[in-house]
């Protein structure tokens, strides 16, 4: 294969195909447990966010979202009763440059109250 060929491949590859590749690992899309960094925080807030997204701001001031948490049942004075001033385990998925703030699976204690995980 000649040289301008097999630079043209080069640059198609770093020019198109890596980006897309990259945009394609930042995009949540059938999360897994095994996919997923788990964390346990307290929780201090909780609020709607905008979508209809449930938004969980932590003692350290992070902030962290179920993703249209609302429109799939999700109710903000039963999450408040359940989670509020306790800690509870995150599941967030891994991305391309670290763990996302979303939550794939959100627990207190041995109760799952949400998860995206598919059996």
């Amino acid at each position: 294969m000649n040289k301008p060929i097999r630079k043209g491949i080069i640059a198609v590859t770093l020019v198109v195909i890596l980006p897309l590749l990259f945009i394609k690992s930042c995009v949540i899309y059938n999360p897994k447990p095994e996919d997923c960094k788990v964390v346990s925080v307290n929780i201090t807030k909780i609020r709607e966010g905008s979508t209809y997204d449930i938004q969980f701001k932590t003692e350290n001031e992070n902030v962290y979202y179920i993703n249209r948490g609302l429109e799939q049942g999700l109710n903000l004075d039963s999450l408040n009763a359940k989670v509020l001033n306790k800690t509870v385990t995150l599941h967030l998925p891994i991305l391309a440059f670290g763990p996302s703030t979303h939550i794939a699976q959100l627990a207190v204690e041995d109760e799952i109250l949400f998860t995206e995980f598919k059996n």
